[in-house]
This record gives structure tokens, sequence and C-alpha cells, in this order.
């Protein structure tokens, strides 16, 4: 049998035996945080060893991805006569699709406000009726700027197809000081690769931290139990 542990009557003790007992829970306490702390030193280095080995693998399998593909797109290139301007290439077979190419995150210097100033300062003398309404409404959408507050680059050109049609010298001003504006800048290379089910669907390779998934049979719970609500400082 479990022996039951003795419950001390804290009244009848002297003030030194009440400073022994906590004295003693104290130092207990310590010990634990440094048990704690002396953990974290053990683990950190090993995870991090592990993680810069696997940092080293994918950028190896991404440098030998791009060197597989070079032949393959000078012949490409060869093949069909020109070199085409391209962010993205893709190759599959019927169980296997990769795509390789790079991104972009599109910037602009400080002159492109003036030129949107300058359309839609033309665009809103136009709204007179319902078709051109409908007409400043379909430019002012390509001016609309993302999340981040920027332009589209795409729908520059979409703007310089409407120069023509309006004819306007401070709309054709305005777009050509847009479109100078636009200064993109390459950000990085990816790869995306999948393969291909039976029914055509595709399965995404997880090329990501992020992305990839616990070895199989592991789970992972970040609170061992439930962590309870904190009351509000006032209650």
């Amino acid at each position: 049998m479990e022996q039951t542990k003795k419950l001390v009557d804290v009244e009848s003790l002297s003030v030194e035996e009440l400073k022994a007992i906590l004295s003693k829970k104290e130092a207990s306490k310590d010990k634990d945080r440094q048990a704690y702390k002396d953990l974290v030193q053990e683990t950190v280095p090993k995870a991090i060893f592990r993680l810069t080995q696997a940092s080293e693998h994918l950028s190896n399998a991404k440098t030998d991805t791009f060197k597989f593909f070079e032949q393959v797109l000078d012949l490409k290139n060869k093949v069909y006569g020109l070199k085409q301007k391209q962010q993205s290439h893709t190759f599959s077979t019927d169980r296997e699709e990769i795509t390789i190419g790079y991104r972009i995150n599109e910037g602009w210097d400080d002159t492109v406000s003036a030129g949107v100033e300058k359309v839609q300062r033309f665009i809103q003398s136009l709204a007179k009726d319902e078709n051109s309404a409908a007409l400043v409404d379909t430019v002012f959408n390509l001016l609309k700027k993302d999340a981040k507050g920027n332009l589209k680059g795409s729908r520059v050109l979409e703007l310089q197809k409407l120069a023509p049609k309006f004819n306007d010298e401070e709309f054709s001003n305005g777009v050509k000081i847009i479109a100078e504006a636009y200064k993109p800048v390459r950000s990085s290379w990816f790869i995306e690769a999948y393969l291909i089910n039976a029914d055509g669907s595709k399965t995404s390779i997880p090329l990501s931290m992020s992305s990839a998934g616990f070895s199989a049979g592991y789970e992972f719970d970040f609170f061992a139990e439930e962590i309870p609500e904190q009351q509000s400082s006032e209650s």
C-alpha cells in the first residue's frame, strides 16, 4: 500500500520551522528551473544540427533540380527556335509534374502617384452617362491597389491598351508615367513538384518546413494541458 502524505499542522509550527519548510520548497523550485534551463541548452543544439542538415539537403536538391533542367531548357529553345521570356516553366510526365521559375515582388518608384492622379483626373471627367460610367469603373478597377498598397503590374498593360482608344494627352501621359514607375524585383527561385494520381488530381510534394508534415505516426501537441483563460485585471 502506498503511504499517504502526512499533513502538516501549520499552526503548530514555529516561525523557524515554517521558514525551513518554505526554504526547502523554494530550493526545489530553483532546482527544477535549472533543470529546465539545462534541458533547453542540450536540446537547441541538437535541433539546430538537424535543421541545418535539412536546409543543406534542400539547397542541394534545389540546385540539382535546376541543373537537371538546364539541358532541357536549352534543347527547348533550340527546337522552338526562340528563348522565351517567361517566369516559369512546367514539365510533366504521366505521373509527375515540376514547375521551376522565379517570383517577382512588384515595386514602384514615387512618381507612380503622379501618373495615377493624371489618369484619375481624366477618367472622372468622362462620367457623364451609363456607358461612360461603366468605362470609368473599369479603369478605376485597374488602378486598385493590393493589400500592400501597390498597383498590380499586370494591369499596366491593360491601361496601355486603353490609351489609344481615348486619344487624350493627359491620359496617355499618366499611363506612361505609371509604366515607367514600375520597378519589379526578382525575389526568389522556386520549385513546385506534384505527383499525378490515377484520377488526374495532383498531390503536392511539400518542399518547405511549414508545408511538410511530421513523420508517420508522430503527433505533436503544444499544450499538454488545457491553458486556462486569462482573467482581466479588472475582475
